[in-house]
């Protein structure tokens, strides 16, 4: 009787094992992709502050807070500004709190570059300056203007 059990037993599990080896498996892949976009922020603004002495006269340097912004690692930048909002063409110029004076001055900064990603700002390093012969005869007073910078990947 036990013999016949353990046959029973074995021919059951062999009858297990073979249908196991007919099932069929299957596999399939996942495509993963990622695409970073180019982009350019500004951390900060700035600023610029001149004092202009017509009694010492040459040409004056601005005191410049520089902007900041920072650009996707390998992006590609190019920065410009809209000459302010009393300037035209290619002339940014401050005006008179009061009276319809304006003294012209000059930014200059380097143009292009490329990005090196979120956590490492890049500093404009703009140079502002403005010629004696644009202030010697200016009125007294505050001056000012206000320069959008647009930066572009």
């Amino acid at each position: 009787m036990n013999k016949q059990i353990l046959l029973t037993s074995i021919a059951t599990l062999v009858g297990i094992l073979g249908s196991t080896a007919t099932l069929a498996s299957d596999s399939a892949t996942v495509a993963v992709s990622a695409t970073v976009t180019g982009v350019c922020k500004f951390n900060s603004g700035g600023s610029v502050a001149f004092t202009l002495d017509p009694s010492v006269g040459g040409t004056v340097n601005g005191t410049v807070t520089q902007p900041a912004f920072w650009c996707t690692k390998g992006a590609s930048y190019t920065l410009s500004d809209n000459k302010g909002v009393n300037g035209g063409g290619t002339a940014t110029k401050m005006k008179h709190a009061t009276l319809a004076d304006l003294i012209p001055y000059s930014l200059s900064y380097t143009t292009t570059g490329s990005g090196s990603g979120a956590g490492t700002p890049i500093s404009m390093n703009i140079a502002a300056s403005v010629l004696q012969a644009d202030y010697i005869n200016a009125s007294a007073g505050s001056y000012a203007d206000t320069v959008t910078l647009s930066i572009t990947p």
